[in-house]
């Protein structure tokens, strides 16, 4: 199935679409920070993308993941209070590259290399709002039914414009 994903900035929702249908909506969190490619900026990159890698695919519901490896915990809320301020990046991750030579890729916009993601967040997390530190957040079970229907190699196309 020829599947592409359209991730709007102004809505915080990331669109699954299939020919010109929308099959699936889901609410997702961007960047706290805005939109922006340059690297340390905390910002949501904009523009064309690519699935370059899918990182957790056995992995149990809220596997905590530091560096793209699986630490050995479970996100729980006491693990959350004992760690405040850890940006949790859980369950499945969808690594991001930019396909727009100069805008999302290569140099100091490098979406690649600034590890840009679609990953799940604590269920207990308010998405439809800016709150990550550049990647898009999502429910864990959301992460999981995306995991299954994209290949590395989807198109992610992150829009600031509605």
């Amino acid at each position: 199935m020829n599947i592409k994903l359209n991730v709007s900035v102004p809505q915080q929702t990331l669109d699954v679409i299939h020919g010109s249908r929308c099959l699936k909506t889901y609410r997702i969190g961007t960047a706290k920070n805005g939109v922006g490619e340059i690297k340390n900026s905390f910002c949501t990159p904009r523009g064309e993308h690519i699935i370059r890698a899918k990182i957790g695919g056995m992995a149990p519901m809220n596997t905590v993941f530091i560096g793209r490896r699986p630490t050995g915990e479970i996100y729980t809320p006491l693990l959350s209070e004992r760690f405040p301020g850890r940006d949790w990046i859980l369950t499945r991750i969808l690594w991001l590259s930019g396909c727009e030579v100069g805008r999302n890729r290569l140099g100091a916009v490098d979406t690649m290399q600034r590890y840009i993601y679609i990953h799940g967040c604590p269920d207990s997390a308010t998405l439809g709002q800016p709150s990550s530190h550049g990647c898009v957040r999502m429910h864990n079970s959301d992460i999981c039914e995306l995991f299954e229907l994209v290949s590395v190699g989807t198109s992610v196309y992150i829009s600031e414009i509605d």
